[in-house]
Protein backbone atom coordinates (compact mmCIF):
# COMPACT_ATOMS: atom_id res chain seq x y z
CA UNK A 1 0.00 0.00 0.00
CA UNK A 2 1.36 3.59 -0.74
CA UNK A 3 -0.09 6.32 1.86
CA UNK A 4 -0.52 9.70 0.45
CA UNK A 5 -2.36 12.56 2.99
CA UNK A 6 -3.79 10.55 5.34
CA UNK A 7 -5.20 8.28 2.74
CA UNK A 8 -4.46 4.80 2.68
CA UNK A 9 -4.43 4.00 -1.30
CA UNK A 10 -4.20 0.75 -3.40
CA UNK A 11 -4.12 -0.17 -6.88
CA UNK A 12 -4.41 -3.31 -8.73
CA UNK A 13 -2.93 -2.76 -11.99
CA UNK A 14 -4.42 -6.54 -12.82
CA UNK A 15 -8.01 -5.19 -11.49
CA UNK A 16 -8.18 -2.27 -13.64
CA UNK A 17 -6.67 0.28 -10.96
CA UNK A 18 -9.83 -0.42 -8.74
CA UNK A 19 -9.25 1.18 -5.24
CA UNK A 20 -10.46 -0.45 -2.06
CA UNK A 21 -14.16 0.58 -1.13
CA UNK A 22 -16.24 0.75 1.72
CA UNK A 23 -19.95 0.25 1.65
CA UNK A 24 -20.81 2.29 4.76
CA UNK A 25 -24.09 3.41 5.95
CA UNK A 26 -24.50 6.36 8.12
CA UNK A 27 -27.48 4.94 9.84
CA UNK A 28 -26.22 1.79 11.37
CA UNK A 29 -23.86 0.76 14.35
CA UNK A 30 -21.48 -1.21 13.17
CA UNK A 31 -20.34 0.89 10.03
CA UNK A 32 -19.78 3.92 12.48
CA UNK A 33 -17.73 1.54 14.79
CA UNK A 34 -15.68 0.98 11.66
CA UNK A 35 -15.56 4.92 10.59
CA UNK A 36 -14.56 5.47 14.32
CA UNK A 37 -11.74 2.63 13.81
CA UNK A 38 -10.70 4.48 10.95
CA UNK A 39 -10.95 8.04 11.89
CA UNK A 40 -8.70 7.14 14.47
CA UNK A 41 -5.79 5.12 12.31
CA UNK A 42 -5.90 8.53 10.36
CA UNK A 43 -7.68 6.26 7.20
CA UNK A 44 -9.68 7.52 4.54
CA UNK A 45 -11.30 5.35 1.53
CA UNK A 46 -13.57 5.82 -1.31
CA UNK A 47 -16.94 4.84 0.56
CA UNK A 48 -20.24 4.36 -1.30
CA UNK A 49 -23.31 5.02 1.01
CA UNK A 50 -26.21 1.88 1.40
CA UNK A 51 -29.31 3.38 2.25
CA UNK A 52 -30.30 0.91 4.47
CA UNK A 53 -34.42 2.47 5.79
CA UNK A 54 -34.98 2.30 1.70
CA UNK A 55 -33.54 -0.90 1.96
CA UNK A 56 -30.43 -1.22 -0.63
CA UNK A 57 -29.09 -3.74 1.23
CA UNK A 58 -31.35 -5.71 -0.12
CA UNK A 59 -30.97 -5.36 -3.84
CA UNK A 60 -29.40 -8.02 -5.79
CA UNK A 61 -26.59 -5.28 -6.93
CA UNK A 62 -25.63 -5.05 -2.62
CA UNK A 63 -26.64 -8.70 -2.16
CA UNK A 64 -23.49 -9.49 -4.65
CA UNK A 65 -21.38 -7.79 -2.86
CA UNK A 66 -22.63 -9.06 0.64
CA UNK A 67 -25.24 -12.28 1.03
CA UNK A 68 -25.86 -11.46 4.16
CA UNK A 69 -27.05 -8.10 2.94
CA UNK A 70 -25.38 -6.69 6.07
CA UNK A 71 -23.32 -3.60 6.85
CA UNK A 72 -20.36 -3.05 6.42
CA UNK A 73 -18.42 -4.70 3.53
CA UNK A 74 -14.91 -3.63 1.97
CA UNK A 75 -14.30 -4.88 -1.35
CA UNK A 76 -10.39 -4.96 -1.74
CA UNK A 77 -8.54 -4.14 -4.83
CA UNK A 78 -8.13 -7.89 -5.79
CA UNK A 79 -12.16 -7.94 -5.56
CA UNK A 80 -12.18 -9.57 -2.34
CA UNK A 81 -15.05 -8.94 0.04
CA UNK A 82 -14.06 -8.78 3.87
CA UNK A 83 -17.62 -8.14 5.72
CA UNK A 84 -18.14 -7.61 9.78
CA UNK A 85 -16.93 -4.20 11.21
CA UNK A 86 -14.36 -6.36 13.38
CA UNK A 87 -12.82 -8.11 10.44
CA UNK A 88 -12.51 -5.00 8.59
CA UNK A 89 -10.95 -3.11 11.61
CA UNK A 90 -8.28 -5.90 12.12
CA UNK A 91 -7.36 -5.79 8.37
CA UNK A 92 -6.72 -2.43 8.44
CA UNK A 93 -5.09 -2.82 11.84
CA UNK A 94 -2.03 -4.87 9.72
CA UNK A 95 -1.88 -3.02 6.65
CA UNK A 96 -1.59 0.07 8.92
CA UNK A 97 -0.20 -1.12 12.51
CA UNK A 98 0.34 2.48 14.24
CA UNK A 99 -1.39 3.72 16.04
CA UNK A 100 -2.07 -0.15 17.36
CA UNK A 101 -5.84 -0.08 18.63
CA UNK A 102 -6.58 -4.07 19.46
CA UNK A 103 -3.01 -3.39 21.85
CA UNK A 104 0.37 -4.86 21.55
CA UNK A 105 1.75 -7.95 23.58
CA UNK A 106 0.12 -11.04 24.18
CA UNK A 107 -1.64 -10.20 27.56
CA UNK A 108 -3.01 -6.87 26.45
CA UNK A 109 -4.07 -7.96 23.00
CA UNK A 110 -6.01 -10.47 25.18
CA UNK A 111 -7.38 -7.69 27.08
CA UNK A 112 -8.88 -5.71 24.34
CA UNK A 113 -10.06 -9.15 22.74
CA UNK A 114 -11.80 -9.76 25.87
CA UNK A 115 -13.53 -6.67 26.62
CA UNK A 116 -14.25 -6.10 22.92
CA UNK A 117 -16.52 -9.44 22.87
CA UNK A 118 -17.65 -8.44 26.94
CA UNK A 119 -19.14 -5.58 24.73
CA UNK A 120 -20.26 -6.89 21.70
CA UNK A 121 -22.11 -10.35 23.42
CA UNK A 122 -23.62 -8.53 26.36
CA UNK A 123 -24.76 -4.75 25.79
CA UNK A 124 -24.56 -4.37 21.90
CA UNK A 125 -26.49 -7.63 21.16
CA UNK A 126 -28.87 -6.21 24.04
CA UNK A 127 -29.72 -3.07 22.71
CA UNK A 128 -29.72 -3.64 19.63
CA UNK A 129 -33.02 -6.46 20.23
CA UNK A 130 -34.48 -3.70 22.26
CA UNK A 131 -34.12 -1.47 19.46
CA UNK A 132 -34.69 -3.50 16.33
CA UNK A 133 -37.76 -4.73 18.53
CA UNK A 134 -39.62 -2.15 19.61
CA UNK A 135 -38.85 0.90 17.42
CA UNK A 136 -41.29 1.48 14.95
CA UNK A 137 -38.66 2.48 11.95
CA UNK A 138 -37.35 -0.79 12.57
CA UNK A 139 -40.32 -3.19 11.90
CA UNK A 140 -39.41 -3.61 7.71
CA UNK A 141 -35.67 -4.50 9.13
CA UNK A 142 -36.89 -6.64 12.29
CA UNK A 143 -39.71 -9.20 11.03
CA UNK A 144 -41.60 -10.10 13.04
CA UNK A 145 -40.59 -7.79 15.69
CA UNK A 146 -41.29 -9.51 19.11
CA UNK A 147 -41.90 -6.39 21.97
CA UNK A 148 -41.85 -9.05 24.94
CA UNK A 149 -38.25 -10.04 23.85
CA UNK A 150 -36.95 -6.33 23.54
CA UNK A 151 -38.25 -6.03 27.23
CA UNK A 152 -36.57 -8.89 28.23
CA UNK A 153 -33.31 -7.62 27.03
CA UNK A 154 -33.23 -4.10 28.17
CA UNK A 155 -32.41 -5.24 32.37
CA UNK A 156 -29.37 -7.40 30.70
CA UNK A 157 -27.90 -4.17 28.41
CA UNK A 158 -28.02 -2.33 32.30
CA UNK A 159 -26.42 -4.85 34.06
CA UNK A 160 -23.62 -4.74 31.76
CA UNK A 161 -23.27 -1.11 32.04
CA UNK A 162 -23.14 -0.80 35.57
CA UNK A 163 -20.64 -3.91 35.51
CA UNK A 164 -18.42 -1.65 32.76
CA UNK A 165 -19.05 1.72 34.74
CA UNK A 166 -17.55 -0.81 37.79
CA UNK A 167 -14.59 -1.60 35.91
CA UNK A 168 -13.75 1.97 34.18
CA UNK A 169 -13.54 3.23 37.42
CA UNK A 170 -10.79 1.06 38.47
CA UNK A 171 -8.92 2.65 35.63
Amino acid sequence: PRRQRGRLRRRDKRNGGRLVKLYDSKMAPNPRRTRIFLGEKGIALPTEQVDITTMQHKTPEYTAINPLQRMPSLVLDDGVVITESIAICRYFEAVQPQPPLFGTGAKEIALVEMWNRRCEINFFANVAAVFRHLHPAMKELEVPQVPAYAEAMRPRATWFLELLDKELAKR
